[in-house]
């Protein structure tokens, strides 16, 4: 099957992420064409998407499997970093805390920053920071 370019590479990777579940028939039937042309994306992508399951579903005891999979893949890559990591990753499947909340504020005070870099003081920071 010929595959005409109507998506850029931008595209291309949020229709084969885990959310892409619900796409419209043309970027469904894309997708499907790019899988049967490319058997090393559609693995990358499969492998996306069980991370992704096994990162929401906090299921410890498919993560090894797993990463042994990834391991000998096309985002190898990806799955060193991983490894190299692995006790951080083990605790995120594990343990209930979660980094989310202070990583969001501290998101937010970046683009804050960000957005003033060079103006006012550290009232108006201050100002901005508390609203």
């Amino acid at each position: 099957m010929q595959v005409g370019i109507t998506h850029g590479a931008a595209s291309c990777d949020r229709l084969l992420t885990p959310f892409s579940d619900t796409l419209c028939r043309d970027d469904a039937r894309f997708v499907d064409a790019v899988r049967a042309a490319s058997p090393i994306i559609a693995e990358s992508a499969d492998l996306a998407r069980r991370f992704y399951a096994i990162l929401i579903g906090r299921e410890a005891v498919e993560f090894e499997p797993w990463l042994a999979q990834a391991l000998g893949s096309a985002i190898a890559s990806f799955a060193r970093g991983l490894r190299r990591d692995i006790d951080a990753v083990r605790a995120a499947l594990i343990l209930p805390w979660s980094t989310g909340p202070v990583e969001g504020k501290i998101n937010k005070l970046k683009l804050i920053k960000r957005s003033m870099y060079g103006r006012a003081g550290l009232d108006l920071l201050r100002a901005r920071i508390m609203a």
